[in-house]
């Protein structure tokens, strides 16, 4: 039994005929992004953790200040001594 061709088959007929791309459409836009409200707050969140980090533990300027006030003896009275234990009362839920 014998195939008989039907029409050419070249693999390499083909080969130098490319075809050409379509140029891209160029648009006068610049480009942009939206965030979503998720995103922008977790941005916050970040941002305010990393205040927290950079700021330190002991604030030296407010441990000068009370050292000087507490060299004055005239600056621990009765309503000082209140104001401090309350505010220790309440940190303490109490």
């Amino acid at each position: 039994m014998t195939i008989d061709r039907m029409g050419s088959i070249d693999p390499l007929k083909n080969l130098g005929k490319a075809e050409r791309a379509a140029k891209p459409v160029r648009t006068d836009r610049a480009d942009s992004i939206e965030l979503s409200s998720e995103a922008k707050s977790q941005a916050e969140l970040l941002s305010a953790r990393e205040v927290v980090r950079s700021t330190p533990e002991i604030r030296e300027d407010r441990v000068s200040e009370l050292k000087v006030k507490l060299q004055d003896p005239t600056y621990l009275n009765n309503a000082i001594l209140e104001s401090t234990a309350e505010g220790i009362l309440k940190s303490f839920g109490l």
